[in-house]
């Protein structure tokens, strides 16, 4: 069994604080980020065209978890929704909503109103389920339906899921791997992967230095949430992870699985059809967070990196500062520098 790091970010919420009565403001400490196993997969699709996957890859999923207090148990449906808490009904309207012969209208089909608020929401539809309000137990399902337009879009839809790392560790990395793969069995994706990530709940601070030290150590672990960048990906391949999957148009431009497969050394290196128009690489026989300050820079995963170099997506820059303040990136408050580092942790 590799080393899994364990990864529990707990500080004070920006803009958070705790009054007590009879004392002066104190600052609450709030579980701000935490590892996990993500699976992440990209569908250049519209909703009607793929609901028949995503709802096998729930079921898959939910098999595997179990619906209750300490996995899934509560349902979000975007914008200011507070969620509920799941039940049949709920259910019955999950499995309406993804049903394939279900056709949503193009945007501008519907009222003005309701066309800027697709436009500024930036999907068409989503389900979000979690372990209940403000948990953190590790366990979400999230799917979000890209925005149909009459006109080829680069847009795609995302399917995403996490689990607790304990959930690797107990049940082990071949029955991840077969779940992972039964969740894509149905899936029309052009890429997709799984591995270790890092689900962030709250940003960190610019203080908070020492966590962003320790993050950047673990090239394995996935720093950014998959959802930043699938507006935008139209082809390209978010990194490189434990399990990845490669469809239409990557694949074809790499030459296919054949060509793929001789280019690519590392002994642990797997690369594995799922059919003539799509493949899985498997990097080793469990995900690996590697370690710098060990001298552990996952060499089959720098390997895969520099064949992939080509279709991989560029940085995404998010700016979480205002203008007032020195410029930091994403939740994780990083700075440009930072940033490009951790990007090309493969490729440099």
């Amino acid at each position: 069994m590799t080393h899994l790091p364990r990864i529990r970010l707990r500080g004070i919420p920006p803009g958070r604080w705790r009054l007590y009565d009879g004392e002066p403001p104190r600052p609450r400490r709030e579980l701000l980020a935490r590892d996990v196993f993500r699976v992440a997969f990209y569908l250049p699709h519209d909703h009607a065209e793929i609901a028949e996957g995503i709802l096998n890859a729930l079921e898959c999923y939910m098999r595997a978890v179990g619906e209750g207090p300490g996995s899934i148990n509560h349902i979000y449906l975007g914008g200011n929704d507070e969620g509920a808490r799941l039940t049949d009904e709920w259910w019955g309207y999950i499995r309406n909503t993804l049903q394939p012969q279900r056709r949503w209208r193009f945007p501008d089909d519907y009222g003005e109103a309701e066309a800027r608020s697709i436009e500024k929401r930036g999907f068409q539809t989503r389900l979000l389920l979690t372990g209940g309000a403000n948990e953190t137990n590790g366990y979400l399902f999230e799917y979000r339906a890209r925005i149909p337009y009459r006109d080829p879009s680069p847009l795609v839809s995302l399917l995403s899921a996490t689990l607790p790392t304990e959930y690797l560790v107990a049940h082990g990395p071949a029955r991840v791997r077969e779940l992972v793969l039964a969740m894509a069995s149905r899936l029309r994706f052009a890429t997709g992967h799984a591995g270790l990530a890092l689900s962030v709940y709250s940003s960190l601070r610019n203080s908070e230095e020492p966590l962003r030290t320790e993050l950047i150590r673990y090239p394995g672990i996935d720093l950014r949430a998959a959802w930043f960048n699938s507006h935008c990906m139209d082809g390209r391949v978010d990194g490189v992870h434990w399990l990845n999957f490669l469809a239409q148009p990557v694949l074809g431009e790499l030459g296919g699985a054949t060509a793929l497969r001789s280019r690519l050394h590392a002994r642990e290196t797997v690369v594995q059809k799922l059919d003539e128009d799509r493949v899985v690489v498997s990097l080793g026989e469990w995900p690996e967070a590697g370690d710098l300050t060990e001298g552990q820079t996952l060499p089959a995963y720098r390997e895969f990196a520099r064949v992939l170099a080509p279709w991989l997506e560029p940085l995404h820059l998010p700016q979480v500062t205002s203008s007032g303040e020195p410029p930091r990136y994403t939740p994780l408050r990083f700075t440009e520098e930072q940033a490009r580092r951790w990007w090309r942790r493969f490729l440099d």
